[in-house]
Order: C-alpha cells, then sequence, then structure tokens
C-alpha cells in the first residue's frame, strides 16, 4: 500500500469571529473561552484594522494563551479564533490555527471547524502542481486550491475551492476589510450567527454569545456563504445537496447543554428526552440513577423523571484535571478514571444503582467506572445505561473517534459487552429512541450507529482513512 502521510484529520475544533466592533479580539478570546469544551489543545486569533492582519497562537488552553500582553498585539475591529483539538497531525504550531497566507488577492486567515474526507487526493494533485504545504491540516488545502482558482475575484476562487473539496466544514474567513462564513451543503457542524452592539459574531455554538451578551439571529446555512463587511452582511446559497446530515453527536456529547443548535434545538432537552426514552425502552428494579459526569447529566436525569427512580450525584469529578499528569510510581488501581471521577459511598452503599453516561467508545473507562462504584462506592447492583446506539464505525467528518476494530460494539454483542464492563445489565437506547428524540430526524447523520455514511469518499481510501485514526 502506499505510504500515507500523517494528516490532521481529528477536527474536533470550535471557531468564533467578531466583524464590526473595537473590542474584537477581547470578545473572540471571551468566545473562545466558551468554547473550550470543543478543543483544548491550542488556539489562535487573527485580527485585522482594516490595513493589515495580526495573529497570535500557541499550544495550550485559551486562558493560559491570551495574556493581557498578547491581546494588545491583535488590534482592529474584527478578528477570528479557533479552539484546537489534538490531532494526527500532531501537537505543534504549525498545525494551529487559524491559518495564514498571503497570495495575488492579499492575506486571508482561515478557521476550520470538520473534516474533508477528500483532503489526501486534493493534497496529492495540489503538490503535483507545486504547491508547498507548511502544515499537515486539511484546511490548507481549501487555501491552496482557493490560490490555485482561475476564477474572478476572491469570492468566486472560494466558491470554486469549496465546490472541489468533499466533507464537513464550518469555516470562519478574515480578511483585511471581511469575514467571511461557510457551511458545508450538509451543515455537519453547527454554526451560528448574531450581534452585539451593532456588531456581527459567528461562532459554533451560541454558549460563546451568552458569555458575551451577543443575541443569537439564525444559523448559517447548510451551503451558505455569508460576506461581513462595513457594507453590512451579504448573503448568498454557494454550495447544494438534496440532503442534510447534521451530527447528531452533537446533541449526544459534543456541544455545550446550555448551547441551541441546528435550528435554534437546545442541546440540554435533547439530552433529557434521551434519558427519558432510554428509561422506556430499558427500565430495571433500582434504588438510584447517577449520571457519568458531565455529558451523563441530563439523561440521567431525564431516566430519573421518566423511570421515577430517584437522581443523585454518586460521582464526584475533578473538573481541574490538566491534560496531563504525573502517575505516582506505586501503582494505583483504575488510577486514570480516579483523577477524574470518584464514588460518593453515603450514596452508593448497598445500592441497586442505574449509572447513565453517554457513550461507550473502547470499554475500558466504563469497566472502570463499573468497577470503582461498585468496590469503591459499595453498590450492590450496577446497571449501566447508554443514551446512544451502539458505536459501530468511526466518524470522518470531525468528531474523534477511533478506528472501527477499537470500538467494542463493532466486534461484540450487548451481553458480551456487558461481561466485559462487568455490569449487572447493560442497555443502549436504540436507533428509533435517538431519532425520536429530535425534531426533523432525517435530517441528522447516523453514521457512527449505522455505517451509512451520507457523504460519499473515495472508496479505496476507506482502509487509509481508518489507518489514520490509529
Amino acid at each position: 500500500m502506499k505510504e500515507i502521510p500523517i494528516f490532521d484529520v481529528r477536527e474536533e475544533c470550535g471557531v468564533f469571529g467578531v466583524f464590526g466592533h473595537p473590542e474584537a479580539s477581547n470578545l473572540t478570546y471571551l468566545g473562545l473561552y466558551a468554547l473550550q469544551h470543543r478543543g483544548q489543545e491550542g488556539a489562535g486569533i487573527c485580527s485585522t484594522d482594516g490595513k493589515s492582519l495580526y495573529i497570535e497562537k500557541s499550544i495550550g488552553l485559551v486562558a493560559e494563551i491570551f495574556t493581557e500582553r498578547r491581546l494588545k498585539r491583535l488590534p482592529g475591529f474584527a478578528a477570528i479564533g479557533h479552539n484546537r483539538y489534538s490531532t494526527a497531525g500532531g501537537s505543534t504550531l504549525k498545525n494551529v490555527q487559524p491559518l495564514m497566507a498571503t497570495f495575488s488577492l492579499g492575506t486571508i486567515a482561515i478557521a476550520h471547524n470538520g473534516n474533508l474526507v477528500n483532503a489526501l487526493e486534493l493534497r496529492e494533485v495540489l503538490e503535483q502542481e507545486g504547491a508547498i504545504f507548511q502544515s499537515n491540516s486539511d484546511t490548507e488545502v481549501i487555501v491552496h486550491l482557493t490560490a490555485h482558482s482561475r476564477a474572478e475575484g476572491f469570492h468566486a476562487k472560494l466558491v470554486d475551492a469549496l465546490s472541489r473539496v468533499s466533507g464537513a466544514f464550518s469555516l470562519l474567513i478574515l480578511r483585511e476589510r471581511e469575514m467571511i462564513a461557510v457551511r458545508d451543503p450538509y451543515g455537519v457542524r453547527p454554526l451560528s450567527l448574531g450581534t452585539i452592539d451593532g456588531a456581527y459574531v459567528v461562532s459554533s455554538e451560541t454558549c460563546a454569545f451568552d458569555l458575551i451578551g451577543a443575541e443569537y439571529i439564525r444559523d448559517v446555512e447548510p451551503g451558505e456563504m455569508v460576506v461581513i463587511s462595513e457594507n453590512g452582511i451579504n448573503s448568498s446559497r454557494v454550495l447544494y445537496s438534496r440532503k442534510r446530515a447534521f451530527c447528531i453527536f452533537e446533541f449526544i456529547y459534543f456541544a455545550r447543554p446550555d448551547s441551541f443548535i441546528f435550528g435554534g434545538i437546545n442541546v440540554n432537552e435533547v439530552r433529557k428526552a434521551l434519558g427519558k426514552n432510554l428509561a422506556k425502552e430499558a427500565p430495571v428494579d433500582a434504588d438510584i440513577v447517577i449520571p457519568v459526569p458531565d455529558s451523563g447529566m441530563p439523561s440521567a436525569l431525564g431516566y430519573a423523571a421518566e423511570s421515577g427512580i430517584p437522581f443523585d450525584l454518586g460521582l464526584i469529578r475533578n473538573h481541574y484535571v490538566g491534560r496531563t499528569f504525573i502517575e505516582p510510581k506505586q501503582s494505583i488501581r483504575h488510577f486514570g478514571v480516579k483523577i477524574k471521577l470518584n464514588p460518593v459511598k453515603s450514596i452508593l452503599k448497598g445500592k441497586r444503582v442505574v449509572v447513565v453516561d453517554d457513550s461507550i467508545v473502547r470499554g475500558t473507562t466504563s469497566k472502570k467506572i463499573v468497577k470503582m462504584i461498585r468496590e469503591l462506592g459499595g453498590a450492590k447492583e450496577v446497571h449501566m445505561r447508554i443514551s446512544s446506539p451502539r458505536t459501530i464505525g468511526p466518524c470522518f467528518y470531525g468528531i474523534d473517534t477511533p478506528t472501527r476494530r477499537e470500538l467494542i460494539a463493532s466486534s461484540h454483542m450487548v451481553d458480551e459487552i456487558r461481561k466485559y464492563i462487568t455490569a449487572d445489565s447493560l442497555a443502549y437506547l436504540s436507533l428509533e429512541g435517538l431519532r425520536a428524540s429530535v425534531p426533523n430526524p432525517d435530517d441528522y447523520c447516523y453514521a457512527c450507529f449505522t455505517n451509512d455514511y451520507p457523504i460519499p469518499f473515495p472508496s479505496e481510501q476507506t482502509e487509509q482513512m481508518e489507518l489514520l485514526f490509529v
């Protein structure tokens, strides 16, 4: 097999932008802070004063990177920012966005949430044409396609470039005197438009609007390009698809529960509905319902409300766990889980416990949690309930999932998984139950649960793309 270049395919990211505000960079910093859950590996902000673009980016968390001194180096009335998740491309500064490039029509900065499924193919063609890549990011493919386009004018070049890529992208692009927001025609990743003090803001999630006091206007529609300049907003539909493929996993795990996404739907309400439908499908005699914090919290509340079983916080999460920590030389059982979670013995001891979590990926964490609740918490029974169907396929559209062979549900039946995680019982929400939890269920991508991928990619690349997730 041909050697596969190391490529940035794990694009769990967040984007935020402001146009027309004297404190654009400060607002972008706050927006990225609210979107920190979408990526903790690195962050960057690019601003413009109408004459030049200024950029600051680094590895680390938003609050660590953007000191007052750094923010002062980002002057201007417009800015875009990006939070980056750890990727296959490696934790290096060259892969942190926004990416900035200069070509015949000026300088641009680009921030991307999503993943291009034909990026490898396009990159190879571009390299044969003489393109020199500075990063491992698939986002840079868009930059080169735009620069190589023979269309007239920047907007036409950008549309021409985006018409050649396939996959998921919610983009923010900054030029000297305009900001552009574009969403792929399937609408895989969320992207919202808002306003504050007469300025316009764009964000991956509305929770960032709440922090800065911005008002949500609407979503950037699938296939829409919104150009924001001193002349106001110009919107046009530039990319087309007969169907939508909103990522259902945004509701299950990724988005913050206080956000409104995909047409103004509240994430928390959907997660509670997941829990209620799970309780209908998989009841159990138990004394208490507890969540695996934090993402399992709303679903556990829904499960408890529907089942009538009392809800309590039987696991306490340490919210101050860094990205790395030093493990003691002396072996401590389940150390990796215990550093984040600790059971409350007074709540769990002698109880029949329902544990609600959002998903099971490899199964190793679930196994440690079940054993910890039983052995350290003193639970009499542990019944695991998962508020999503079995995850059997990797995501190629921007969520960090491992290879198919690493997904325990892809090769094991439910009872085999139950035995592995040592639970007294295990049940997943059905696909029908998941679809019943969201409005317009045909608008979503369920590929990680069905292996039915709505956005086609070259079949010969399927194996290669899975290898990139190793």
